[in-house]
């Protein structure tokens, strides 16, 4: 959530959390946020089974019971057939991953900052435009791309290692029993209007604005512990965020929390600026799209100068940030940050080729253009291995209805067809991935079958089970449910004889995901089902499935990271971007309850070892009942301009923007 926000863009790595993705390109140094994006407005989240009434209640540690050497899934829908093995294009496809992550390695290990020259900007364009500037109950990362160089956390997560570095805390003590962490602050941050950065910021944004039931903190399902009780019971509590001093925030932790260091990468807001907001109730009309970019107060490199909306934003740097390089000069090198914002992706190529934007994400169908180009184009094209984000088909088996109408969210036959696992698995059958990987990537994309990207190392469950494209297998699937074209018609009926057809949609502004979602109609349609396709306006698909969740069918994307506990805010039945069903206030389905189960003991988990079993098997689960239909992972390409200094190509990022500088100044 925000802290991935603010990290995607500033340091271009993507770890904390999962957000909707708009677009394919971007904004961010890495693989922009591949477009990623969330709701604008989240919906409120489920009230959890028990909860404190406040984080100050939270004190003493809860006694958790010991999981099993090894948990087993309860029960996994079995699939229709055994599970396929992987291929030919598998193999070669994880031959290329260990070859690009050992040179990966390698340029982090040899890298060393350089001395830079102040002055210049890095512009680039973006489909993206941000929803609101308000971090704290952002999900898009459109808006958390901006705001990511705005602000910070205590920690940060490095672009060259992965490892978890110091940002607002200078550094940090953990008790022997891994419950409590004190942090100690830098005294030499202020806010951008110069007011000191201090304890009572951070009890101010934990208390205050993550744990308030009263908004829609889109941090907060990462600081909710849940925990199993001494009768085997699942419960939820809160940590305690207690000032010792001015300098000095201590947390109280109700059970081990291994992502912890990571998570307090979480975005820092300003109380003498947002407290009166949240005393009076305005706090989610604050910071609106619509506000004074000089009002947006952060302790970032840079600051809002100006935003023109559907033309650009422009930041500018901060003279008074605290970081300085090994000369002593005050950070960050560059005067201003530039977005500018068109309507397609071919906007975007065409600005980098006529050198108004200095940064491109490459298309797989852009590659063979630009490759021969990067020498007389002044540009390098970075090759980084498979993204970490996904694009996937879902469907809504939200069971709920309107507020405002009664209306169900989805009709109740179609919810029998959405809710049946054979259908899903029928349908992942019907998707051409290899048409995929060789017209819209043209070759440059990896199939996908598991939440996780195998750049995220050993957290990768290669052995999941897979859906290779076999229409005459997912037909027969169809068949044996009763569900065929009675009348002749073309439309299988299911039993009650009702047509299965059902709207599907994604995001305008995206070709590459339009034609992605062709090729996944055309296949849904050779089985017999009736799919009417429509490409929308991003906020509003955004808030469709986010808050409205008057949707059947999308076709979107997600962010991802190297740690799979950037997907809690998916994966787990509570969270708000479980897209299927959100915000459920038991999990709906045994299997839901047991991926709950999975990612609650990989975050308590500190034996690395372990941990990672718990994540293989939670990929298992999601594999065998795909609520999510993977489609393909791209290459990481990124374009850049040769006049930058202080980058290097790594899993994670190309730079640290607070030490990028121009060549040519």
């Amino acid at each position: 959530m925000t802290s991935l926000a603010r990290m995607v863009l500033r340091i271009g790595l993507a770890l904390a959390v999962s957000f909707l993705v708009a677009c394919s390109g971007g904004q961010s140094t890495d693989a922009p946020v591949t477009g990623d994006i969330a709701p604008a407005e989240e919906p409120e989240p489920a009230e959890p089974a028990e909860e404190a009434e406040s984080a100050e209640e939270v004190v003493e540690p809860v006694e958790v019971v010991e999981p099993a050497e090894e948990v087993a899934p309860a029960e996994l829908a079995e699939p229709a057939e055994d599970a396929e093995v992987a291929g030919p294009v598998d193999e070669a496809a994880t031959t290329a991953d260990m070859s690009t992550v050992d040179r990966l390695k390698r340029n982090a290990e040899q890298f060393e900052y350089s001395i830079g020259t102040p002055g210049g900007a890095l512009t680039i364009a973006t489909i993206s435009e941000p929803l609101t500037f308000n971090l704290a109950i952002s999900n898009d990362a459109s808006s958390s791309g901006v705001l990511g160089y705005l602000f910070e956390g205590l920690t940060l997560t490095s672009w060259l290692t992965d490892a978890v570095e110091p940002e607002l805390a200078e550094s940090w003590e953990r008790s022997e029993d891994g419950l409590t962490w004190t942090f100690y602050l830098r005294q030499d941050v202020t806010w951008h209007d110069g007011e000191p950065f201090t304890a009572h910021d951070v009890d101010f944004t934990f208390n205050r604005i993550i744990y308030n039931d009263d908004i829609p903190a889109s941090d907060r399902s990462t600081f909710e512990f849940q925990y199993l009780d001494a009768d085997g019971d699942w419960q939820q509590s809160r940590m305690a965020v207690s000032v010792i001093d001015d300098h000095t925030v201590e947390f109280t932790l109700p059970v081990q929390f291994a992502p912890f260091l990571r998570s307090m990468g979480t975005a820092i807001f300003p109380r003498h600026i947002l407290e009166s907001r949240v005393d009076d109730g305005t706090f989610i009309d604050t910071w609106g799209i619509d506000a004074d970019p000089a009002e947006i107060i952060g302790t970032g490199p840079f600051t809002i100068s100006s935003y023109e909306p559907g033309e650009r934003v422009v930041l500018a740097r901060n003279p008074d940030y605290w970081l300085a390089d090994g000369d002593g000069n005050r950070l960050p090198y560059l005067d201003r940050i530039v977005h500018n914002f068109v309507d397609e992706l071919d906007a975007e190529l065409a600005g980098f080729l006529s050198g108004e934007s200095d940064m491109h994400i490459v298309l797989g169908e852009e590659y063979a253009q630009l490759e021969p180009l990067q020498d007389e184009g002044d540009f390098t094209i970075h090759r980084r291995g498979p993204d970490f984000g996904t694009t996937f088909l879902a469907f809504n088996v939200n069971p709920g209805a309107s507020p405002d109408t009664g209306d169900p969210y989805v009709a109740a036959h179609k919810l029998d067809w959405f809710g049946n696992v054979q259908f899903r698995q029928a349908v992942a059958h019907s998707i051409d991935k290899g048409a995929i990987i060789d017209d819209v990537q043209h070759g440059l994309g990896y199939p996908q079958w598991s939440p996780v990207s195998p750049s995220a190392g050993d957290f990768h469950n290669p052995d999941v089970r897979r859906y290779p494209y076999d229409l005459d297998k997912a037909n027969a699937i169809l068949d044996n449910l009763g569900w065929t074209d009675t009348d002749g018609d073309g439309t299988r009926e299911d039993s009650d004889g009702n047509a299965i057809e059902f709207k599907l949609v994604t995001n305008t502004g995206n070709s590459v995901r339009q034609e992605v979602t062709r090729i996944i109609q055309q296949g849904m349609e050779d089985l017999g089902l009736k799919v009417d396709y429509e490409a929308i306006d991003f906020g509003v698909l955004v808030g469709q499935l986010t808050s409205t969740y008057d949707w059947e069918a999308v076709v979107i994307g997600f962010t991802g990271g190297p740690d799979p506990y950037a997907g809690i805010s998916l994966w787990h039945s509570t969270g708000d971007l479980h897209l299927w069903y959100p915000s459920q206030p038991e999990p709906a389905t045994d299997w839901e309850a047991e991926i709950d189960a999975m990612y609650v003991l990989g975050s308590q988990e500190l034996d690395h070892a372990r941990r990672v079993r718990y994540y293989l098997n939670a990929q298992e689960i999601a594999a065998a009942n795909v609520p999510l239909i993977y489609t393909t992972l791209g290459e990481r390409l990124t374009a850049t301009r040769d006049v930058f200094g202080n980058t290097t190509p790594t899993l994670y990022a190309l730079w640290d923007i607070r030490y990028l500088y121009r060549t040519d100044q």
